[in-house]
């Protein structure tokens, strides 16, 4: 597996990289495939109290990510996989808010599932993505 490009961010990638035994993205080729990412602070690894400051924080951990892996963020995702504990309306609402504000330009292909609990203590939300970085 040596033409894969593993990442981990600093901080809470690595401290997970650590704990855990995994990276927080890989490039494959042309693109970035990430893991999935939660509404943590990642310096601290605290996850957000507040869900929709939960969801803002996750899609903020996603750009982080792809741009350490060498990505130019959002405007390069094609694919959106996002796990929920909560898929009511206001929820699920301000995913597409954060939708549209990270990739104006561009509506990525999207899968939405609601889960029982997600891996980490008080995580509501996790978004994956799969990125288009060109050659």
């Amino acid at each position: 597996m040596s033409q894969l490009q593993y990442y981990a961010y600093p901080d809470h990638g690595v401290h997970l990289r650590e704990i855990n035994s995994y990276h927080q993205a890989v490039r494959v080729g042309d693109r970035i495939e990430c893991s999935g990412q939660g509404g943590w602070d990642c310096t601290t690894g605290e996850m957000k109290k507040d869900l929709y400051e939960e969801i803002d924080q996750a899609f903020e951990n996603v750009d982080r990510n792809l741009k350490d892996a060498g990505g130019k963020g959002w405007s390069q995702v094609f694919r959106v996989n996002s796990y929920h504990t909560d898929m009511s309306n206001e929820a699920l609402g301000h995913m597409v808010k954060n939708l549209r504000k990270w990739m104006p330009d561009h509506q990525p292909l999207l899968t939405c599932v609601g889960v029982a609990k997600l891996a980490l203590e008080d995580m509501r939300i996790e978004i994956e993505v799969s990125a288009y970085v060109g050659a």
